[in-house]
């Protein structure tokens, strides 16, 4: 009876070790390629949209409000804009992808400015332009629900923070000629087809008679949880007062330290 050559198990067993380091290997390799994967989604894509946002704003060319009060003034300090509780002016719808208003939430700090684009494609708008105003929802200060998206994570994360909002914080709109000064009244997380959250008068689901519009209501709307798209954490505001931008600054904005003036600026620290 003929035997096996004693080193023919030995050749076996190097073709299993080789196998399993070649599999280590590719998994080593793979696992690399997925943590530069999540560092380029997590932090070099907020790096880009932080950059474009800021170039976006500082190139809206738009009036600057009076930082000062007229000399000779018995007030002293920056001119703040007097509460208006009439009906608001109202723009024309913008085009998709245009830059209408400016974005600002005290809660989120001094130095929180977003730009607001017409459209919530993915790409074209949340990706690049911050956050994104629902078609066919009202805008700034028109009767209706003024209703906007934007990330929770990546891409600059213009709502990254939303679940800190309390009630009562102010939620400042501003157009090229206009503040609009928003309440928060409340908050909720809902399942992606509860569409209902932006309809005209929230909670009115499709096909529900609504009624007659007599408030002016601000939805946002993010990703929930954290890194998940699998439900929707949804903010509702309401509108409290308006300002014309040539009166001055709204007082939510200066008690905030808000820096408006640095918007003129190409080279601003803008966020």
């Amino acid at each position: 009876m003929r035997h096996a050559p004693a080193d023919a198990g030995r050749r076996g067993g190097g073709a299993v070790s080789a196998t399993i380091g070649v599999v280590g290997e590719l998994l080593i390799t793979a696992g690399v390629v997925l943590g530069l994967f999540v560092v380029w989604q997590l932090w070099w894509t907020d790096v880009q949209a932080e950059r474009i946002h800021s170039q976006v704003l500082a190139e809206l060319d738009w009036p600057e409000p009076p930082v000062e009060v007229p000399s000779g003034s018995s007030v002293e300090g920056p001119a703040v804009a007097e509460e208006h509780r009439d009906d608001p002016p109202i723009m024309g719808e913008p085009a998709f992808g245009e830059v209408f208003a400016q974005y600002y939430v005290p809660r989120f700090g001094a130095d929180y400015v977003e730009p607001v684009a017409q459209g919530i494609d993915k790409a074209e708008v949340l990706d690049r332009l911050g956050i994104g105003h629902y078609p066919d929802t009202a805008l700034p200060g028109d009767l209706g629900n003024f209703s906007v998206a934007g990330h929770r994570t990546t891409y600059g994360r213009p709502f990254h923070q939303i679940a800190e909002l309390q009630e009562g914080d102010p939620i400042v709109v501003r157009t090229a000629n206009t503040w609009y000064v928003y309440r928060m009244t409340s908050s909720q997380i809902v399942w992606p087809n509860q569409v209902e959250v932006v309809s005209p008068v929230p909670g009115v689901r499709p096909g529900e008679p609504l009624p007659e519009l007599t408030q002016r209501f601000l939805t946002m709307t993010a990703c929930h949880p954290m890194y998940s798209a699998a439900q929707r954490y949804i903010v509702h505001a309401e509108l409290d007062y308006w300002a014309p931008v040539d009166e001055g600054i709204p007082a939510e904005l200066l008690d905030a330290g808000v820096e408006i003036q640095a918007l003129a600026d190409d080279d601003a620290g803008v966020r």
